[in-house]
This record gives structure tokens, sequence and C-alpha cells, in this order.
């Protein structure tokens, strides 16, 4: 699978597994698990979650579904704002780690901005780095001002910015995209079909998967992998499902269905403030 470079020297994989709404049933506990082993075995090796997905519940999934091959794993999971302290943030990770029955996380991320001073939340993050804890850091949901208030030193070494990021949602593309990709910045797209909203029953995208005998979630997907330093992560609870979304990473979207694409969803011509769910 296509891998980004992380300023750190570290890859990623640019197709993943989401989890949100995972763990927050106690009886399908044993049926997420089948789920996130079945994408591994179709050769998904990226998993993101958080501390927020069932309160845990998520990452306790995870911890069971990963035993014995973590270490061909990238795990990301994500800290509460309110957790962003220095000592918040070690905390949490240590109860991350716990859930996850691991020894390290690949990408750490602040889940969105809080009130806590940043410079808090990086010393802690320095601090993980060094022991060996996270491998990398970063964070989700910052808008322009939002990044530009991370301490300087601080900006060249992010993994990521995790961001609400599809077709009919394009905010990032107003002013973040470009911070981000100036800076080799990989963006990390959530909800990248829109969570089966309105998009996915759009007439134009129907044509563009008609001409490339693909389901539309492919050339949704395909779209954002087309996206310069994009990551994708859709969440699915139906295993053909995932093997179906895999196949966006062999479509190449032509000059044609990129146009037909740009005008049914224009990108943003006025400021706009960044998307979150």
């Amino acid at each position: 699978m296509r891998q980004l470079k992380l300023p750190s020297g570290n890859t990623m994989p640019v197709f993943g597994l989401g989890t949100w709404r995972m763990g927050e049933h106690p009886d399908r506990f044993q049926s997420e698990v089948a789920v996130i082993r079945r994408a591994l075995d179709l050769g998904i090796s990226l998993i993101d979650t958080a501390e927020m997905y069932g309160e845990g519940g998520a990452e306790d999934v995870i911890g069971e579904a990963i035993r014995g091959v973590r270490d061909e794993l990238f795990l990301v999971s994500k800290f509460y704002p309110h957790n962003a302290s220095r000592s918040g943030v070690i905390e949490a990770c240590e109860r991350s780690l716990q859930r996850m029955n691991c020894d390290y996380i690949d990408l750490y991320l602040l889940h969105w901005p809080g009130s806590i001073p940043l410079t808090q939340t990086f010393d802690a993050l320095h601090a993980l780095q060094e022991s060996g804890k996270i491998s990398d850091f970063g964070v989700s949901n910052f808008d322009l001002h939002d990044l530009q208030a991370i301490p300087e030193s601080d900006q060249p070494l992010l993994g990521c910015n995790q961001v609400f990021y599809n077709l009919a949602h394009r905010e990032v593309e107003w002013q973040v995209a470009g911070w981000c990709r100036q800076r080799g910045l990989p963006m990390m797209a959530y909800s990248p079909l829109d969570q089966a909203g309105e998009l996915l029953r759009s007439p134009v995208l129907a044509e563009v998967a008609d001409r490339r005998d693909a389901t539309v979630a492919q050339i949704a997907l395909a779209w954002l992998l087309h996206q310069p330093g994009t990551v994708v992560i859709p969440k699915s609870a139906k295993p053909e499902r995932i093997e179906q979304n895999l196949g966006a990473l062999d479509i190449k979207l032509s000059d044609g269905d990129l146009q037909d694409l740009d005008t049914a969803f224009p990108a943003p011509e006025q400021a706009v403030r960044l998307g979150m769910r």
C-alpha cells in the first residue's frame, strides 16, 4: 500500500480503518473485533481511534483484535482537550496503551483545540516520544489560527492534522490544506464518505462511478486519495464494504472525472470555518 512520509522520517499508510462508534455496545464486542481482524487480513494496517470513542470502548476492541500482530500496524489515537495538560496527556496515553494492550502508539493526536496552553500539551508529547510510548504526534480539527498557535518549534514536527474532509465538505481547502502542504504535513480525512449522507446519492458521483465501473464510495475515496498528502480512514462495520472501499486505491480518475466532480462539489471561494463532525 502507498505510504506517506512524516516529518520524522516514519511512514504512514494512505488508507486506514476508522473506529468511531465502535465499543459503545458490549453485545457487539466480538463482531467488532472480527471486523477489525478482517480488515487486517485484507491488508489494512492503519487503525484510527480515540479515547472518546465509546469512552475507551473502541480501544478495548482494538486491543483484542490486534493481539499478536501489533508490530505490523500503524495505530493512531487521540486524547480529549480536557486531558491536554502535561500530566493529563501522559495519563491519557497510559490508559490508551493499557486498553489496546500495546507498548506504543504510532501517532498520537490532540482531538480538537481546547483551553489548556499548547506548550503544556507539546511538552507532554515530547516526553512520551522520548520514553518510546509514542512515535509521532499531531493534531485534529485544527483550523489555520489553531495551527499557527502551535509553538513554532513544534509546527515542523507534526505528524498530521486529522480533519473532516470529503467531496461535499471541502472547507479545509480554504486555508488549512495550503498551510499543511507547504510544510509536508499530511491531512487525515475522517468521515471521507460524509457518514453515508447525501454525498453518496449524488447523480454526478454515480455517473463517474458508472464510467469507472466502480461504486460511488470508491470514487469519493479515490478523489480524496488524489489530493496531495491525504490519508483516508473510512469506517465500516461490514467486511464486504471494507473490501469494496479498498478498491479505491486502484482507481485513477481522469481529468474529465475530476472536472465533473469539481463542478458538482466546488471548493470554497470565500472565507469559511473548518468543518467538524
